[in-house]
């Protein structure tokens, strides 16, 4: 658990309230959160719907758990209580994006149940909307485009998830795309007709 060390500090309220800023975007803010194995489809995926989005003259940003650690998370190793701070983070950022009006997609790993539910109790109730890229180990081994399987397999990567760390999918996710069998667009539609079906792209 992460604590509180700055002290003398005072919560400012904004003038311009979170529905406002809704209201000036022309739809909801929410996390879109993407979680699976490496290799799962689940940063592919995310870049697809951002554009479908887009397309759509909606308001988006990715946050990619790769592109975050050359930057806010660059000080953060793999250990659980890395990840676990790693997560706490995006999920803090993501927040922020959120009350702002924006759809927010986020890619990582995230491999434990605890840490994505505490990113869900940052927000409001329907808000946080986990998408769990459900692509079996032996599918995400055989892709490997980075070749982390195969090193971790060699003992050349220790704590690997799927490996020699546990992944805890999601129990009730919001989402589940078959990454086995269907194609990154037709998964990327599902994830668009969700968010149509179901109010986030209007007001």
């Amino acid at each position: 658990m992460t604590e509180q060390r700055a002290t003398n500090i005072t919560w400012h309220e904004h003038h311009v309230s979170k529905q406002e800023r809704w209201q000036l975007m022309g739809h909801r803010g929410a996390v879109l959160w993407f979680t699976g194995l490496s290799a799962s489809g689940k940063s592919t995926i995310a870049n697809t719907v951002d554009h479908k989005l887009y397309a759509m003259g909606k308001h988006t940003f990715v946050l990619d758990g790769d592109n975050i650690r050359h930057g806010l998370n660059k000080n953060l190793g793999f250990s659980a209580e890395d990840r676990a701070e790693n997560i706490r983070r995006i999920g803090e950022v993501a927040k922020l994006f959120c009350d702002a009006g924006l759809l927010t997609l986020t890619a990582f790993i995230s491999p434990y149940r605890a840490d994505r539910d505490k990113v869900r109790e940052l927000l409001e109730p329907g808000e946080f909307v986990e998408i769990f890229v459900d692509t079996s180990l032996e599918t995400c081994e055989k892709r490997d485009p980075k070749g982390l399987y195969k090193k971790a397999r060699a003992g050349e990567i220790k704590g690997f998830t799927g490996i020699d760390d546990p992944y805890e999918p999601p129990l009730n996710p919001e989402i589940v795309l078959d990454g086995d069998t269907k194609g990154i667009d037709e998964l990327a539609d599902q994830v668009v007709a969700y968010l149509e079906e179901n109010g986030y792209l209007t007001l």
